[in-house]
């Protein structure tokens, strides 16, 4: 049900960028909320987002660059046999009329080697480039979120569920080397 009420707001939305406060457009394509955690010394960190497909042809995320970061990767954390691992993917399908989501244990932006530490309310800037609809420079908002299920509010105006201290690490050391970090 959230899938549909994303892609029906998205249709709402018009052809200018920003679409509304947080939310850019680039052809069929419209990215949602980009946000990501505060960076920790030594540590990657992870960014995330709404994409929603409001076209007739599906579309393919290509990558994500920023000049923030030494490197970035898309990535996808699974679960097999109890075992949380991440995996870095080489494109995502966002098929036609649909959306995908890039949350906390689920599809996300590792971003590694911070050109300078980001705290809460810091904000820098994304290029997202998809196979059809081209290349978008987003701003990311950097925020502590709670975790998937924790209750956090995914609207636009309202609060963003901060985590109010809690470490919601994803286990980003697990099955990926030694690069732990509190997002993902």
């Amino acid at each position: 049900m959230r899938r549909l009420l994303f892609v029906a707001a998205a249709l709402l939305l018009g052809a200018g960028e920003p679409a509304q406060a947080h939310d850019f457009k680039v052809g069929t394509i419209v990215i949602d909320h980009p946000w990501a955690r505060p960076t920790i010394p030594n540590r990657p960190t992870a960014g995330y987002f709404g994409l929603a497909n409001t076209g007739g042809e599906g579309d393919r995320l290509l990558s994500a660059t920023s000049a923030a970061f030494g490197r970035t990767e898309l990535h996808r954390t699974d679960m097999k046999d109890g075992v949380m691992s991440m995996n870095a993917v080489e494109t995502v399908e966002i098929p036609a009329g649909e959306s995908v989501a890039f949350e906390p244990r689920g599809l996300h932006v590792m971003l590694f080697d911070p050109v300078e530490q980001l705290a809460e309310g810091d904000r820098f800037d994304i290029e997202l480039v998809f196979e059809n609809a081209g290349p978008i420079t987003v701003e990311m908002y950097v925020e502590r979120r709670a975790s998937k299920g924790e209750g956090h509010d995914h609207g636009h105006g309202k609060g963003h569920g901060h985590d109010h201290g809690h470490d919601h690490g994803e286990g980003h050391g697990e099955g990926h080397g030694s690069h732990g970090t509190t997002g993902g």
